[in-house]
């Protein structure tokens, strides 16, 4: 049976579906390879969110398309820059033999059995499509943590965002489904869920017609083998104060908020067609640290949205300044085609963006310092990942670290661990991403 090799670019959502490919192309008899030279089939399950993220796609693609020299006979896009540009690719990469869309993922099996009859499939525009809820999965993340997706698609149509059209309308799973796979993967060993959608605080209200996020929480906290459940991408408006409540009522639940805010000047929040003002954002934090004074919030802003003034900018670092977000991702405007933003005037110049994000990044990097340094002599659980050569230290993520995104706890150990335990670390030193520790004799 051919080897199959895959590459998987962009989110966790795009994860999550390439898991699910390998899971059914080895159900199908098909070899899953990590090394592409041995591969018959490459995949490249693409990103299109910005520019920069088309730009790594095409250059993936372009890259294993150099495997076609040697055993590799097909080469197949699928994903997000498939989904969005299928005619595109068609065209400007021959090298590509099929392309399926995000709704179509669960067809990689007959799509390449129909590529290795001579024809060129091309399966995309089904992106409201939800595959089945039951397919099998092989996961790319460490095995004690898994993501776990709970809806897909999106309906909050920010105006700089085209991922409404790459992904569809917001769709909720069902309750019993993601309990169900959050049994199976515990099974296997999983001790950390990550809950995962493009708006998880929106979850349910498609289904159960009200915010269902709480509801899920507390069945998922009964899931025996699962020790830590931490959810990714709240929208501030749909933050509930019974969502926080269950938070803050359940061990198990890692008090750690990643919500992206995108921006702080009312006006700016309007034009991006974002659903909440600064004023309601700092009530929704302050509610949050209010119930869950440990809590880490995490966020992501843009930069240089169009027609952002020096004053407008300066709303925003007076936002971040104020606010104090234990961990920030910003990133300048990408002015993406078929999205309103792109057509609004007075777009920004480059060098202007960049400076503004060297502020906004200078500023959070002191606070973050000076956040960690708050730690010093305090006690983390941290879950272990592995050991790090350089520094001959044990290495792993706290309640508020999560994976890929965030800082580090280094720590020095006189007992054996593996990767997957969670142990308890007294915090020696900081700096402005990650902790340096001594793990506590239990």
């Amino acid at each position: 049976m051919y080897n199959i090799g895959l590459v998987s670019l962009g989110c966790a959502k795009n994860q999550t579906d390439a898991e699910i490919m390998l899971g059914i192309l080895a159900n199908d008899g098909f070899n899953i390879t990590y090394n592409p030279s041995d591969a018959d089939v490459i995949i490249v399950n693409t990103c299109g969110f910005i520019e920069s993220a088309k730009q790594e796609s095409i250059d993936a693609i372009l890259e294993m398309a150099q495997y076609k020299n040697g055993r590799c006979r097909l080469l197949i896009a699928t994903g997000c820059l498939a989904e969005r540009y299928s005619s595109d690719i068609l065209i400007e990469l021959p090298e590509v033999d099929a392309i399926v869309g995000t709704g179509d993922y669960d067809k990689i099996a007959e799509v390449i059995r129909e590529a290795f009859k001579g024809e060129k499939p091309v399966i995309c525009g089904h992106n409201d499509r939800t595959p089945d809820e039951r397919l099998p999965r092989i996961l790319s993340t460490p095995s004690y943590t898994a993501y776990l997706k709970i809806a897909d698609g999106c309906d909050n149509n920010c105006t700089y965002c085209a991922i409404p059209m790459i992904r569809g309308h917001f769709r909720s799973r069902k309750i019993e489904d993601i309990v169900e796979e959050a049994e199976n993967l515990a099974k296997n060993g999983v001790k950390e869920l990550i809950l995962i959608a493009q708006d998880t605080s929106r979850y349910g209200k498609d289904l159960y017609g009200e915010y269902s996020l709480d509801k899920l929480l507390e069945k998922l906290v009964t899931v025996d083998g699962i020790k830590w459940i931490r959810v990714h991408y709240f929208y501030p408006e749909a933050i509930t104060d019974s969502l926080i409540d269950t938070m803050a009522k359940y061990d198990k639940i890692c008090n750690y908020i990643d919500m992206p805010v995108q921006h702080g000047n009312n006006e700016i929040l309007r034009r991006m067609a974002r659903r909440t003002t600064q004023e309601q954002m700092v009530e929704r934090i302050n509610k949050i640290r209010e119930k869950m004074p440990d809590c880490t919030i995490r966020t992501s802003i843009i930069v240089g949205f169009p027609g952002e003034t020096e004053e407008q900018f300066n709303d925003l670092y007076e936002f971040v300044k104020k606010v104090r977000f234990d961990r920030m991702g910003a990133f300048t405007y990408s002015q993406e085609e078929d999205t309103p933003a792109a057509d609004f005037p007075n777009q920004v110049d480059e060098e202007i963006k960049e400076e503004r994000l060297d502020r906004l990044m200078t500023l959070q990097q002191g606070i973050s310092l000076e956040l960690n340094k708050a730690k010093l002599g305090k006690t983390l659980e941290v879950l272990v990942e592995g050991y790090d050569e350089e520094s001959f230290l044990f290495y792993g993520r706290s309640r508020g670290d999560s994976i890929d995104v965030d800082g580090k706890v280094y720590f020095a150990t006189e007992e054996e661990v593996t990767p997957g335990d969670i142990i308890k670390v007294k915090i020696l030193d900081a700096d402005e991403y990650d902790l340096t520790g001594q793990a506590e004799v239990i």
